[in-house]
């Protein structure tokens, strides 16, 4: 009856805060609260050399780091595992050629490049972990800004890179075809959207779909011990896309005006 226990309908996100610029000593950051599930992202920009097969490409390196006060099932070695399927995910997510442009962090080709580490702290867990951390990657490369360089050779050929001191000089990452997660959860004979604990417990597999805001599919995961018929995953995409292009506007609006306010913006930060 298109109708959940929250009174949500099953296309329906819960209310989503996103702050960006909350940790001072990175390049960008960002905060993603979506009802009880609450991700920190930083992305720190540091030279490095281009890999061998990309040799004009700088490239971005994924951490997931499960706070041990998120869930009791993370105390121990418990997070590890869940770490290292989402930082896996990110990095088929972000394997797409058009997502980020690399070939703008190269600054000399086999030489130097931009590295973005983007580290993901996950401080609680109320449901729906993809999502919201693609929410919060997203907002946080919108946020990173990199210094920008130049290049100098002397005479003997041997090259120098001076870093501007300007800090509004700066190279600012396009985040327009970077996709954002939807996953949606198979309870029953329907599938719902940004699923909370208590109905992922009543899920038995779900389709993870990175979806970019013109609303094409990059890459789908099933996860879940189900199965799924491929009806209900023609179905899924569908929802998907439908459901990603809407995410995807509302973020960039929420971004666009918080970018607007410039200095005069008002943090929240943790104490909010």
């Amino acid at each position: 009856e298109d109708l959940r226990v929250d009174g949500r309908g099953c296309e329906d996100y819960r209310c989503a805060e996103v702050e960006t610029d909350v940790v001072s000593n990175t390049s960008g950051s960002a905060r993603v609260k979506l009802g009880h599930t609450d991700i920190l992202v930083g992305v720190k920009a540091e030279m490095g050399t281009p890999k061998l097969e990309k040799p004009d490409e700088g490239y971005l390196e994924f951490f997931v780091d499960c706070s041990a006060n998120a869930t009791p099932e993370f105390e121990g070695r418990g997070g590890e595992e869940l770490g290292t399927e989402i930082a896996n995910t990110l990095y088929r997510v972000f394997s797409s050629e058009s997502s980020v442009d690399l070939k703008s962090l190269c600054i000399n080709p086999r030489e130097h490049c931009w590295v973005l580490y983007v580290d993901v702290l996950l401080l609680e867990c109320g449901g729906n972990l993809f999502d919201a951390i693609s929410i919060a990657v997203k907002a946080a490369l919108f946020n990173t800004r990199i210094p920008k360089v130049r290049v100098l050779e002397d005479e003997e050929g041997s090259k120098e890179i001076e870093l501007s001191d300007d800090p509004y000089d700066c190279i600012r990452l396009n985040v327009v075809d970077v996709p954002c997660i939807v996953t949606l959860s198979k309870i029953g004979y329907r599938h719902v959207v940004d699923a909370t604990l208590q109905e992922e417990a009543c899920s038995l597999a779900s389709l993870l779909i990175s979806v970019t805001s013109k609303g094409a599919l990059t890459s789908m995961k099933k996860v879940g011990k189900g199965s799924l018929d491929p009806e209900s995953i023609f179905e899924m995409m569908e929802t998907g896309k439908r459901v990603g292009k809407s995410l995807h506007i509302a973020l960039q609006k929420i971004l666009d005006e918080e970018e607007s306010l410039g200095t005069s913006r008002q943090k929240v930060g943790f104490l909010g």
